[in-house]
């Protein structure tokens, strides 16, 4: 498995930029951190995402293919309707 970066430095430099005091950043970074390691398989991971997505492209690429053959089956019949021979 990938390991997770996580910059907990800028993360609490970040936090306190917006407010927060020093302790409490520094105590969501290290839950943050401990999060990640407890469960490293429910994190999202750009890899694992195209793989969940791979499917979803097929399928979509599919029906843009279907929708293409009906458009032109439909304007077929219709240059048919009007312009027999």
């Amino acid at each position: 498995m990938t390991a997770i970066t996580f910059d907990t430095l800028k993360f609490v430099e970040t936090l306190k930029a917006s407010g927060f005091d020093e302790s409490p950043a520094k105590d969501m970074a290290v839950a943050i951190q401990e999060v990640q390691k407890a469960h490293p398989d429910t994190l999202v991971t750009e890899a694992r995402l195209e793989k969940e997505l791979a499917p979803i492209r097929i399928d979509l690429a599919v029906i843009k293919w279907m929708s293409g053959i009906l458009v032109a089956g439909v304007m077929a019949l219709i240059l048919k309707t009007f312009f027999p021979h």
